[in-house]
């Protein structure tokens, strides 16, 4: 394993996504449960996206489960899912919450998104929620996702948008009232944005990023985050509105791999996401 992504792994160790500020016992239900609210309420567009019962009886893989919020929606819907994070100790609270449901833990593992355990052509979707751009390798995480796939198997991946109001945010911050205005958006993120090297992305990299997919669909959402004035406090919820969504930070990315009969027009979507770009399969 590489230097950078042991030092990605031992973050989300020390504070796997969505527990900062959880104050329920680590690993009841009602820690779980305080998860899963908080993440929903924040993100609610995420059930516009993930459609998870559209997904009951097929094959799914989560890359970068966390603690396992999405992955148990996607079991309560029917769905044979599969799940993996570079963090243990997340993995172990996934697992710890599949158990409460009675749901089979052992699909949720400890993984690494740039060398997936499974075989070629074996999922009928991967979903991945603001994950792969910690990974070293987005590339090869890619290259991965799409020798997983079955052909026609769709993705969902949710990538951090860099022309956004968050990225302005830590400019403004990290940048031109830490002295530094020539100081690149990219090496901010990479240093104080979650775990070490995280990326974010314009959609003309998307474009190449995921040229070896087909029927791309591509939308960015204005998020809470977008307006986010302290580590809890947000500018009220009805500013989003007047946002356009060109600016917001998640940039989901929607496709399928060449083969079968694949998505001829975007299948799912959240409520109030006007703007998408859509790519043409490459020749």
């Amino acid at each position: 394993m590489s230097s950078l992504k042991g030092r990605v792994r031992n973050f989300w160790d020390a504070s796997p996504c969505g527990t900062g500020g959880v104050r329920r016992p680590e690993g009841s239900k009602e820690f779980f449960a305080e998860i899963e609210r908080r993440r929903y309420e924040l993100e609610p567009f995420i059930f516009g996206f993930a459609q998870f019962s559209r997904w009951k009886g097929k094959r799914v893989l989560e890359i970068g489960c966390g603690t396992g919020t999405d992955n148990l929606q996607f079991c309560r819907s029917g769905s044979n899912a599969y799940g993996i994070d570079l963090s243990r100790r997340s993995v172990a609270l996934a697992r710890k919450r599949l158990d409460w449901y009675g749901f089979d833990a052992g699909k949720v593992f400890v993984g690494d998104a740039e060398d997936l355990p499974f075989p070629s052509n074996s999922f009928d979707l991967v979903y991945s929620w603001g994950v792969l751009h910690h990974t070293p390798d987005t590339v090869k995480a890619l290259a991965e996702i799409h020798r997983v796939l079955r052909p026609g198997g769709e993705i969902c991946i949710m990538l951090y948008h860099r022309r956004s109001l968050v990225t302005l945010q830590f400019y403004i911050k990290f940048g031109l009232l830490s002295g530094r205005p020539f100081r690149g958006v990219d090496d901010i993120m990479a240093a104080h944005q979650e775990s070490p090297g995280t990326k974010v992305y314009t959609r003309g990299q998307v474009k190449n990023l995921f040229a070896q997919f087909q029927n791309l669909h591509v939308r960015t959402i204005v998020t809470p985050y977008d307006l986010q004035t302290g580590r809890r406090r947000f500018l009220p919820a009805w500013m989003r509105e007047y946002i356009p969504n060109s600016l917001g930070y998640f940039l989901v990315v929607q496709g399928s791999k060449l083969g079968g009969d694949g998505p001829k027009t975007a299948l799912w979507s959240a409520p109030g996401v006007k703007r998408c770009m859509t790519i043409n399969a490459p020749a």
